[in-house]
């Protein structure tokens, strides 16, 4: 079956610019790929004539459908439809049910509608009307030897709609699709060249109809399966089979699936074993606690927290011993021993956790360079600790230490519960 391809065109130098996110081409792939048609490439261009042309020639060349977004203002910057117009050979002319509806948009708003807004209801010729139910843009469809383009609004809103009740059931109508099945296995704890390696027999025997992707971010990995056919739950029983050939090669490294947060996953875990949490944390001001308290519930397991970033609050008014600071330094095991242990007294709280660390860009030592970073977990059986060597890049190394720390927790927790009293 040949795969249906789509190119998406979003127009307008605000985007280049910088001046406004393309949120478009997003949202318009996600809703694609439900009804199993393919995106193959974004493009974003600048408000020329050649430019336009050009994209629109390349476009046809590579894809089945173009979906394009912006330039349908009235005003003469916006040049989408008289350079589609021009690249189908046709003229524009009004057409009467786009007149109707402009007519009806500024009446029912009791404004009054002037000539340049009258103007949007003039069309190519060859093109056809797709109605804006929520603006005074009309779309257009256009059709040329199996190929199909469709300009829209740039205002999402609108373009939303529009896709959803008309373009959508439209290219279904026009297109054989296939079904596309995503299943997202969310590991952390192992870096991505390490987890392709112990699982790549696993991935060499994958059926051919079910692809891996690897998605790596701060301290974790996302692996994202994608499965082609023409019966969803076929093809998620198919997914769900390969998971459970994946779990003995990595299992281990899994927290969750699809849009699960490491967050929520230790919450879970800490409701289901009936524990409270308290922390901390120095060189990550607040993040972790941020993380935390972001989880709705989460008051049924976190007690509170400290942020002592200077040393004196480490002593006064957590409690570590002063001695420990003077002769280990505050980035160091034995201190972050006593901050994880305190922690938990002070608040009351099962499981104490806590961080330590320079996360730059200043403040290294050729002994503790920037990105040396103590963490521990305490839960008054055990304590442990664990040392991160990251980068010289601050946000990195606070988002990163917040994510080690939450997975100590997960790796830690369920250890503590199989040891008896």
């Amino acid at each position: 079956m040949h795969k249906t391809k789509v190119e998406i065109i979003t127009i307008g130098d605000e985007i280049l610019f910088g001046q406004i996110l393309d949120t478009n081409s997003q949202w318009i792939s996600q809703e694609l790929d439900r009804v199993g048609i393919k995106t193959i490439r974004k493009t974003t261009i600048s408000d020329d004539r050649l430019d336009l042309l050009s994209a629109f020639k390349e476009a046809e060349n590579r894809a089945d459908i173009v979906l394009i977004t912006g330039g349908l203002g009235p005003t003469n910057d916006d040049l989408t439809k008289p350079c589609l117009a021009e690249y189908f050979d046709c003229g524009v002319a009004m057409h009467e049910e786009a007149l109707q509806e402009v007519t009806a948009f500024f009446a029912g708003r009791g404004l009054e509608l002037t000539d340049i807004n009258r103007k949007q209801a003039e069309l190519p010729t060859c093109c056809e009307y797709v109605p804006n139910k929520l603006g005074t843009a009309p779309g257009m469809w256009f059709e040329r030897k199996g190929k199909v383009f469709v300009s829209m609004p740039g205002v999402p809103y609108e373009m939303q709609r529009m896709m959803v009740d008309t373009v959508i059931p439209k290219l279904q109508s026009v297109f054989q699709t296939d079904v596309i099945h995503h299943k997202i296995i969310k590991t952390v704890g192992i870096g991505e060249s390490w987890l392709s390696d112990i699982i790549k027999d696993w991935e060499f025997n994958l059926p051919k109809h079910i692809k891996l992707a690897y998605l790596p971010s701060l301290g974790q990995v996302k692996l994202r399966l994608t499965a082609t056919g023409d019966d969803l739950e076929q093809l998620k029983a198919e997914v769900d089979e390969q998971i459970e050939k994946f779990k003995p090669y990595a299992g281990k490294y899994i927290y969750g699936y699809d849009k699960d947060q490491i967050e929520t996953a230790v919450g879970d875990l800490l409701k289901k074993h009936d524990k409270t949490i308290a922390l901390a944390e120095s060189c990550t001001g607040g993040y972790v606690t941020h993380m935390i308290t972001s989880v709705p519930g989460s008051s049924a397991y976190f007690q509170g927290a400290i942020v002592p970033y200077h040393n004196d609050f480490k002593i006064d008014v957590l409690g570590v011993d002063k001695q420990a600071i003077i002769n280990n330094g505050a980035v160091s095991e034995a201190t972050i021993i006593e901050m994880a242990n305190k922690a938990r007294n002070l608040f009351n709280a099962d499981i104490g956790i806590a961080t330590s660390g320079i996360a730059g860009p200043s403040g290294g030592t050729e002994e503790k360079p920037v990105g040396t970073v103590w963490i521990a977990y305490a839960d008054g059986k055990h304590t442990i600790t664990k040392k991160l060597q990251l980068a010289k890049d601050r946000t990195l190394n606070i988002k990163a230490t917040a994510v080690a720390l939450l997975n100590l927790v997960r790796i830690s927790l369920p250890k503590s519960i199989e040891i008896k009293d």
